[in-house]
């Protein structure tokens, strides 16, 4: 707690690594050029010690991966408050894809790096890998990392990375928010095991509705949670030229979330296309740091930060 009685967030590493002060320093560079009410404020750092330090905004609810499948927690997150934080995020992405002052690519957005304030409103956190790029940019080629099950198949193929690539990342996200499962599961069939390919193949069979997450099945929308549906099945197509851009996929939320009776979205329909090319049966705490299309890779759990909030 400051002198004047705000409550800060400290994130400091717990190694000395010359690659993780990097990531500090990268984000203090991001975050000192963007504003945004659903991304995490930087109020401070201190790079200049032998372990870095930054100081953020404290946010007191944690992470929505925690409050999605957290079965202990008493909250229950209602279906208008999953559609809420749905457009909070995807106006964040937009923001930093087409109207920052310079574009950023978050590169790593998934559900434990989505916080929650007091008021469950959305913040975007975890800069430490993400980048900026000049307008004309359309990619970028760089070592493959991230969280399997977000992780762009067309990235991972190609090691280029483009602002499609978040918009997959997020179509999970909102699968997440849907469904309430993640992002691998043992129980499912061995084919889809994955979160992608599990509702991918829901999707086929028209019965999307029979996933939803049985806490919220009574008070949702139906016509609300198909058109979502189809937007995030949009978001996952194989191919990135075939995703909406984050500023459709923002708008389109909007339209959704708006909507009372009579939904009326139009979702552009697509080709089926084959099953997703890369499944993984791993947890979803483990991550990739490669040089694709590598055949050997290295798995490591991303525990070398200390977290922004209590575990």
């Amino acid at each position: 707690m400051l002198v004047d009685g705000r409550i800060i967030a400290v994130k400091r590493s717990k190694v000395l690594d010359k690659d993780k002060v990097e990531e500090f320093i990268n984000e203090v560079h991001v975050l000192s050029q963007i504003n945004h009410r659903n991304i995490l404020k930087l109020m401070g750092c201190c790079l200049e010690t032998e372990v870095p330090i930054l100081v953020y905004e404290h946010i007191p609810n944690g992470d929505l991966f925690k409050r999605l499948h957290n079965d202990s927690d008493d909250y229950t997150m209602t279906w208008e408050v999953r559609l809420r934080i749905a457009v909070e995020i995807a106006g964040a992405l937009a923001y930093l894809h087409s109207a920052a002052s310079t574009p950023v690519y978050h590169r790593y957005v998934k559900t434990t790096n989505i916080l929650l304030d007091e008021k469950y409103r959305a913040k975007v956190s975890d800069f430490g890998t993400s980048r900026s790029i000049s307008i004309d940019q359309t990619h970028l080629t760089t070592h493959v990392a991230g969280t399997f099950g977000y992780l762009d198949p067309e990235y991972f193929q190609t090691s280029q990375f483009t602002d499609k690539s978040d918009v997959y990342s997020f179509g999970i996200v909102l699968v997440e928010l849907i469904t309430r499962e993640k992002l691998f599961s043992v129980v499912r069939l061995e084919e889809n095991r994955g979160l992608a390919s599990h509702f991918i193949e829901a999707m086929k069979e028209n019965r999307v509705l029979d996933i939803v997450d049985s806490r919220i099945k009574e008070e949702c929308k139906p016509e609300q949670v198909l058109a979502l549906a189809k937007l995030a099945r949009r978001c996952l197509s194989l191919k990135g030229k075939k995703h909406p851009s984050m500023r459709v996929v923002s708008s389109d939320l909007e339209k959704i979330r708006s909507s009372l009776e009579d939904l009326e979205v139009t979702i552009e329909e697509e080709e089926e296309e084959e099953e997703m090319p890369i499944e993984i049966n791993i947890d979803d705490s483990w991550s990739v740091d490669m040089t694709a299309p590598a055949s050997l890779f290295d798995l490591s759990p991303t525990l070398d930060v200390e977290p922004l909030v209590p575990q």
